[in-house]
């Protein structure tokens, strides 16, 4: 699994695209996706072994850019909790929450309880505290059962998902047109490497990473820490660095 999911991608490409079915009808005259994602070969179909690739070559682009100042690879971790409000069974296949969170589509959650732990994806937003899952889940969970989301520091998540869609969309939407990348493309890998700069000019902090690089950028500068008025030290005395 990367830093993003072919969700993200989805998601990132379909701003792109000004209509969400084809112009003209095909030989079933039917008017295809322009752009869907699957484990088959189609015409207008983009296997989950390609999107995980690119998800793969833009997560090593991350990781080379950024393990200056961070261990990596980056690890996930919890950002929001809540409990649920009622129960999940055959009655209630929704998460319906105690509280309101932050969550969208595509956020994925933990729901724990005892010894039993499921990671589910959340699809769609059905009410402030109440919402629906990708895939059904399958455990039963009794009322005040834990749910945590688990992301990536922000914004590795989207730096990923716009790196990925960048290459995806010169690849199957301008390449058949020009040999040359997109203006689209051009504009995801700006923002995508402008989140980077952000990171390493330290504008940006990723909370809950190991951060390994040093201080200063300037390895000579003694990092000597302010002294009561008067004071000071010797220059003969050595100091540890």
């Amino acid at each position: 699994m990367g830093y993003s999911t072919r969700t993200d991608i989805q998601n990132v490409i379909a701003q792109a695209l000004t209509t969400a079915t084809a112009s003209t009808p095909d030989s079933l005259n039917s008017y295809s996706s322009l752009m869907n994602v699957g484990n088959t070969l189609d015409k207008n179909l983009i296997s989950n072994d390609i999107m995980d690739s690119y998800i793969r070559i833009a997560d090593s682009q991350i990781d080379a850019s950024l393990s200056e100042l961070y261990k990596t690879p980056f690890l996930e971790k919890v950002d929001v909790e809540a409990v649920l409000f009622s129960a999940i069974d055959t009655h209630n296949e929704l998460l319906v929450l105690d509280k309101v969170l932050p969550l969208t589509g595509g956020d994925q959650v933990i729901i724990s309880q005892g010894g039993t732990t499921e990671r589910v994806v959340i699809k769609e937003i059905v009410a402030p505290t109440v919402f629906s899952t990708e895939d059904e889940v399958k455990n039963y969970f009794e009322v005040d059962a834990r749910v945590v989301r688990i992301s990536y520091p922000n914004p590795i998540k989207w730096i990923s998902a716009r790196l990925s869609a960048a290459s995806i969309y010169d690849k199957y939407f301008s390449a058949e047109v020009s040999p040359g990348t997109s203006k689209f493309g051009e504009v995801l890998r700006d923002i995508a490497n402008s989140d980077i700069n952000n990171v390493l000019n330290g504008t940006t902090i990723l909370h809950g990473q190991q951060r390994i690089g040093r201080r200063f950028f300037n390895s000579n500068l003694v990092d000597q820490y302010s002294l009561p008025q008067g004071g000071s030290i010797s220059k003969e005395q050595r100091q540890v660095k």
